[in-house]
């Protein structure tokens, strides 16, 4: 496989390690969750596509196609991360809030039938801005090391 690629998910897979250690600062105990979950401090896909964006522009230079076309869908995915699909995951709450709302309300009014959800949604899909920034910050490091490594 060829070294951006291996570069760009080097820095999906350090980000999603990460994440068990600001688990940890955050709640105070160890869980390996966070590892296989979205979301979270940092963010793997901002790591993943800067690590990527910064190893082909020190192979390629700043003017190359590839370093535009790595860039540009980088920026891409992590303004999703911190948009839409952080949107996704709020909306996820208000709907999950809504049914336990329901729940009690239906337990009150024996005339309201509610079938609870079997399983909440996932309500951490999306990244806070400063999420997005920390994994493209560290992304931008990885690919600087990818770079530095293969030169030798």
């Amino acid at each position: 496989m060829n070294r951006g690629i291996w570069t760009a998910i080097s820095g999906i897979g350090i980000a999603q390690g990460l994440k068990i250690l600001t688990h940890r600062r955050e709640h105070g105990v160890w869980d390996w969750r966070p590892l296989l979950q979205t979301g979270g401090m940092p963010s793997s896909h901002s790591a993943g596509v800067s690590a990527l964006a910064t190893y082909v522009a020190t192979k390629k230079g700043l003017n190359s196609t590839d370093t535009a076309l790595a860039v540009i869908f980088g920026i891409i995915v992590m303004y999703d991360a911190q948009g839409i699909r952080r949107h996704t995951g709020e909306i996820a709450k208000i709907v999950n809030d809504l049914d336990a709302d329901i729940e009690v309300l239906s337990g009150h009014m024996p005339g309201l039938f509610h079938v609870k959800q079997e399983k909440e949604l996932n309500e951490l899909l999306g990244h806070q801005p400063a999420e997005v920034a920390g994994g493209a910050l560290l992304g931008i490091a990885i690919g600087f090391i990818s770079s530095i490594l293969e030169k030798k």
